[in-house]
């Protein structure tokens, strides 16, 4: 389970979910860590295990939640040869494979009740028994499980069993949200981005501007750090000038004028034509804004069309220059999408212009 990011924040709950696991590493006793998704998990089982006597030993990793029900026993304590159905050997399974080290059970939550109880007896008596076998095989394991469900809830519920959670929650890390970690987003984002500035080699990290910081710090977060990577590098791979300020964040990499699901409900044959009324409509209110704001009132001709498109033209032209032919930065002052920015200069041929 290598892995390349390292624990970053300052908030004093993030530190003491890290210091929590910091104490607990080196005893030899099973940790639990609870979390929403993208909180960093998988990270807390790497320092519990690495912080370890262990640290020579393997780290194994086995997501409960992957695997369907018939195989999740199997994958765990292996199986002989002829057990079942297409058992062909003997296999070994995540608990023999990580003897003498640490087995992380992701989303443990999902364990089925009979894959419960041999984990269970796995954890009283160090010993499992492979599927088909008679003999139970010893193994030295330490367990770190993980879940973002609230587990007393479904032993209340009946849903996992009371005894096996009170045995594997000899200590208890929850990582806080990253909406309530207080200063952390804008140093993972500086930190997100530097990363992905150094990928695209750029010569260096222009940052982002203050609305976009105030975007970022204002999001909700649901899917925490792993979701804040995700949008950081987005934005940074799609900005078009590596010397200016990132100003556009999305948040939905879904979002689309041309969705899924807002095609499935329109009827396909007027589609292409509504999506021209829209375009012309939100192109005249932008040619009345930026023309009277900007670039003067138009030129009185007879031909109306011709001046409408020269006039259009001229406004795209002088939209680039100002904007230091950022096609990004463009479509924002122009109050358009990027891509209806894009549609517009690909019909005025200006789609490779450059300055002069």
């Amino acid at each position: 389970m290598a892995r390349t990011q390292n624990f970053i924040g300052q908030s004093l709950a993030f530190l003491d979910a890290v210091e929590r696991a910091s104490r607990a590493a080196p005893l030899n006793r099973p940790v639990l860590v609870i979390g929403e998704r993208g909180t960093g998990k998988e990270l807390i089982a790497e320092r519990l295990h690495h912080l370890s006597s262990r640290w020579a030993g393997p780290l194994v990793t086995m997501n409960c939640a992957a695997l369907p029900e018939n195989l999740i026993e199997a994958e765990l304590f292996g199986h002989e040869a002829g057990a079942f159905t297409g058992a062909a050997k003997t296999r070994k399974g995540r608990f023999e494979e990580a003897d003498g080290g640490t087995l992380f059970l992701d989303e443990l939550a999902t364990l089925s009740s009979p894959a419960q109880d041999r984990l269970l007896r796995a954890v009283e008596y160090g010993e499992i028994t492979r599927i088909g076998a008679s003999k139970p095989v010893k193994v030295d394991v330490r367990i770190v499980a993980a879940t973002n469900e609230h587990l007393p809830r479904l032993v209340d519920d009946g849903r996992f069993r009371a005894d096996l959670l009170d045995r594997l929650s000899f200590e208890v890390v929850t990582l806080p949200p990253l909406r309530l970690r207080q200063g952390d987003i804008p140093i993972l984002a500086e930190h997100f981005g530097r990363r992905m500035a150094a990928e695209l080699e750029w010569g260096g990290w222009p940052g982002f501007t203050a609305a976009a910081a105030r975007q970022l710090e204002s999001y909700g977060w649901p899917g925490n750090v792993r979701e804040l990577r995700n949008v950081i590098e987005r934005a940074v791979y799609r900005w078009d000038d590596s010397e200016a300020p990132i100003a556009a964040i999305q948040f939905d990499p879904f979002a689309s004028p041309w969705s899924l699901g807002d095609a499935a409900t329109a009827p396909a044959a007027s589609s292409e034509a509504e999506s021209e009324q829209e375009w012309e409509a939100e192109k005249q209110e932008a040619v009345a804004t930026v023309g009277t704001q900007q670039f003067g009132a138009p030129v009185v001709t007879s031909d109306f069309r011709a001046a409408v498109t020269a006039y259009e033209r001229s406004i795209l032209e002088l939209a680039l220059k100002a904007n230091r032919y950022n096609q990004r930065a463009t479509a924002s002052a122009l109050s358009l999408s990027y891509d209806q920015l894009r549609h517009a200069l690909k019909r005025h041929k200006l789609m490779d212009s450059e300055p002069a």
